[in-house]
């Protein structure tokens, strides 16, 4: 749970021909949120801008996911994966992410655009138990070791494959 709002277990889902796109500074502050993602975070633009993209972190999300994509944008990669967020009123939504670190002039990160679309109900499904798994293994480990416990679970999901090819196979 965060800042008071309760999972519901209500599902929203974008449409077939939505992309939600946001920009943010290189700490994750949001500059920039187009109008699918206003609607369906179910905040205003007033409340989104400046604030942490967190803001619609699902409890459900394990946290080792977030490291491996800090891990890989920060490198000035893009990262590709699957994301439950948390809407305003505690309702979730599935994404298929694409996160891509934009540079300065002197060739420094200086932010990131994410462009969400909706993921295949299969993928949803498979992510799901996947998460379940590493939240588990998030859980049993404690707070100290909880991102290497899920990044252990993960990596055996992944059977030698990145992240990556996992996520685009499914």
């Amino acid at each position: 749970m965060k800042s008071g709002v309760t999972p519901t277990g209500v599902e929203r889902s974008l449409g077939d021909d939505d992309f939600i796109v946001t920009k943010t500074d290189a700490k994750g502050r949001i500059l920039y949120a187009n109008r699918i993602f206003i609607a369906l975070s179910g905040f205003s633009e007033a409340e989104l801008l400046g604030s942490q993209h967190n803001i619609i972190r699902h409890p459900d999300m394990p946290r080792s996911v977030f490291k491996l994509l800090w891990d890989t944008i920060a490198t000035g990669q893009e990262f590709i994966g699957y994301v439950k967020n948390m809407a305003k009123d505690g309702s979730y939504y599935w994404v298929l992410a694409t996160v891509t670190p934009d540079r300065d002039a002197q060739h420094n990160i200086s932010g990131y655009t994410s462009v969400r679309r909706k993921p295949r109900a299969t993928a949803v499904k498979a992510a799901t138990v996947l998460y379940k798994d590493m939240l588990a293994a998030e859980g049993r480990a404690g707070a100290r070791d909880a991102i290497d416990a899920g990044a252990a679970v993960l990596n055996q999901a992944l059977n030698g494959k990145s992240y990556e090819q996992f996520v685009l196979a499914l």
